[in-house]
């Protein structure tokens, strides 16, 4: 949480306020791009627990909430209060969805908000208030401890159901699992969905590439909203885990080679595998050293930086002429971009900064890469085309 009266933070623009930060995308790759898979590989389990079973399992890591999963949502009090208003008057809850690992371990895939909720008021952590409570207002000031005997064995016998998904269940099915559940009314966004799939080094290395100062810089503090509750205080805001997907991308596309992209059937599922080489789970055996991770965090330093310092506001967005407002940043236009720049030192570039920045913007006048940024973008060819307009480009200047 940072205040704004700090004159080193930069608030975000009044533009970047709203919730199309980052453009939609068009990744798809053809008519072929998904395998169909067998039904029958489907193995989901229905389950029931009580709060008391539930919240001992969060407590012993057995349950991981994931708490920076499904959009750094977080419930107001009114929400809180309300859900555990309906637990004591004996309403069920809708069904919840959990990702087994291999270890037996559950990774909460729906109902983040309410198991959050849920254990922290069984740990004490908070207070009804009449304000919020609608019948059971003579609870008013209590917490979970202050309740009478018969509150207490209702509220943590509750059952709830749980559908399993179980781990013999191909990954490739679990993605697809995943984007038909809805999730505070939303479809899970695809890196919501690679998260919950994904160990914790992967989680912990893109969420350190995205706490990279020069990410902010260079995203032009996109991932940071003004606070409503709180005048002046901006707060980090993920757009649904868009700013992991940015690093993730930028990583996999890095090093990329034509003959190791077209083994895979979508954009999605390449950055599913790179993903788990990060986790040391692929099928393939390969696996990142710790050396490896920290070069791929300077590369990606040096490209934030770098596009700052060459294209700045303008950096990872589409530019079109006659354009009167700034555009959403471009997935497809950002590795673009980074990649490229994140090959050059910052002393290389500087001398060419104009003439870059006015060779990236006509780009986006050459049909094949404006299409490559904005349609079909998992194509091969597309992806191909994209990377090495910029680069091409570099070269032709820097050398």
């Amino acid at each position: 949480m940072t205040n704004s009266s700090d004159p080193a933070f930069a608030q975000p623009d009044e533009d970047e306020l709203s919730p199309d930060a980052v453009d939609d995308e068009d990744t798809s790759a053809g008519a072929h791009q998904h395998k169909p898979w067998n039904p029958t590989k489907i193995r989901i389990t229905t389950k029931n627990f009580s709060l008391r079973e539930v919240v001992e399992q969060i407590r012993d890591g057995e349950v991981d909430l994931s708490p920076e999963f499904q959009r750094d949502y977080v419930w107001k009090r009114r929400q809180r209060t309300r859900l555990i208003e309906s637990i004591l008057l004996g309403i069920p809850l809708p069904v919840f969805y959990f990702n087994q690992d291999d270890d037996g371990t559950f990774q909460v895939v729906d109902g983040v908000q309410r198991l959050s909720t849920i254990s922290r008021f069984m740990d004490d952590q908070h207070e009804l208030d009449k304000v919020d409570l609608e019948y059971l207002q003579d609870l008013h000031g209590l917490r979970y401890t202050g309740l009478d005997l018969a509150s207490l064995r209702r509220f943590k016998t509750a059952q709830i159901v749980v559908h399993v998904i179980e781990p013999q269940t191909p990954d490739e099915v679990k993605y697809d699992i995943f984007g038909r559940v809805n999730t505070l009314g939303s479809p899970l966004s695809a890196q919501e969905i690679r998260h919950a799939m994904s160990k914790d080094r992967s989680r912990k290395f893109l969420k350190a590439l995205c706490e990279v100062p020069s990410f902010d810089e260079a995203t032009g503090m996109n991932f940071w909203r003004r606070d409503p509750e709180q005048p002046g205080v901006s707060t980090p805001d993920s757009g649904r885990m868009m700013n992991r997907e940015l690093a993730l991308r930028f990583c996999a596309f890095k090093d990329f080679t034509a003959d190791e992209y077209r083994r895979y059937p979508s954009l999605d599922s390449y950055l599913v595998e790179y993903t788990k080489r990060i986790d040391g789970r692929s099928e393939s055996g390969l696996m990142f050293s710790d050396e490896e991770l920290e070069r791929i965090k300077l590369d990606f330093e040096r490209a934030m930086e770098n596009a700052f310092a060459i294209l700045g506001k303008n950096a990872f967005r589409r530019q079109w002429p006659r354009q009167t407002k700034r555009s959403p940043i471009n997935r497809a236009v950002f590795e673009s971009q980074a990649v490229a720049l994140a090959g050059y030192d910052l002393k290389d570039l500087l001398p060419h900064k104009n003439a870059i920045a006015d060779k990236f913007r006509a780009l986006f006048g050459d049909e094949a890469y404006s299409r490559a940024v904005t349609v079909g973008t998992g194509d091969l060819r597309r992806v191909e085309t994209r990377l090495t307009a910029t680069a091409t480009l570099l070269k032709g200047l820097v050398g």
